[in-house]
């Protein structure tokens, strides 16, 4: 399927890219790119040669500026509750059974920051700035941005950015885990990618349903958190691959997993 403001790009290494192809403004997320961006991801979830998805923008100033603010002039307080919002939008990025890793290679502001807070990991370039400056226009991070920030760098730090606005480089970005790793402009995709191959030479079933305990456990009280990791457990013990990774781990050889 062709896109008007998406480059889908497919590895035979099991990696996929989603680059965000608006350079002219930043990479600014409108709406037809990000309902591009909920079809993309759909058609890479549902394509089992595909076992990680990079979400990036195109050039090298750039992930992704926000939200484009000449459609944001126009919003009504029902915009906020009608289906298709960006909240809903990234909500499904968030819960793709694939893994996907934001590579931030700039600007990561309002919309772009909270795509990249969707996203599973992040790596951003030494020379990216992350932020969420909504309230310079007297609205909120209303992309899940209030409620992801707060559960990756604490309460005080996610106040402190959204109330204020400022941006943050990459350093302090990794200090306070908002990313995992930061990588120079010319070897930021050979950290991301060394990173995806890392999660693409595990068990496809281990990867989905590790990513589904960590998600949905965290989100309720330990004692649910513990059941939910049991049950994944438990499927993946009947699984295909568990008997061709622990087979081939006592042959110690490679493990030829499948995804079954």
């Amino acid at each position: 399927m062709g896109y008007q403001n998406l480059i889908i790009d497919k590895k035979d290494s099991g990696l996929a890219y989603i680059t965000i192809n608006r350079p002219e403004v930043r990479n600014a997320l409108n709406k037809e790119t990000v309902d591009e961006m909920v079809e993309s991801l759909y058609e890479l979830e549902n394509d089992e040669a595909v076992q990680c998805i990079i979400f990036t923008g195109a050039g090298e100033k750039s992930f992704a500026a926000g939200a484009d603010i000449s459609q944001l002039t126009k919003r009504t307080m029902l915009d906020a509750f009608q289906r298709g919002t960006m909240q809903e939008i990234y909500d499904i990025i968030e819960a793709c059974r694939k893994p996907t890793i934001a590579m931030i290679n700039g600007y990561a502001l309002g919309g772009g920051c909270e795509l990249a807070m969707s996203c599973d990991i992040r790596v951003a370039s030494t020379n990216a700035k992350l932020g969420l400056p909504e309230l310079n226009l007297s609205i909120i991070p209303g992309a899940g941005g209030t409620q992801r920030l707060a559960r990756l760098v604490g309460k005080g730090k996610a106040l402190e950015m959204i109330l204020t606005g400022k941006m943050i480089d990459a350093e302090e970005a990794k200090a306070i885990g908002l990313v995992s790793e930061i990588a120079s402009p010319e070897d930021l995709v050979v950290k991301t990618e060394e990173l995806a191959e890392k999660i693409i030479s595990k068990g496809p079933l281990a990867v989905m349903l590790a990513k589904l305990a960590v998600n949905y456990g965290t989100e309720t009280e330990m004692k649910t958190g513990l059941m939910i990791e049991r049950l994944s457990q438990a499927i993946l013990y009947t699984s295909e691959d568990k008997n061709e990774g622990t087979t081939a781990f006592l042959e110690k050889r490679k493990p030829n997993f499948k995804g079954k």
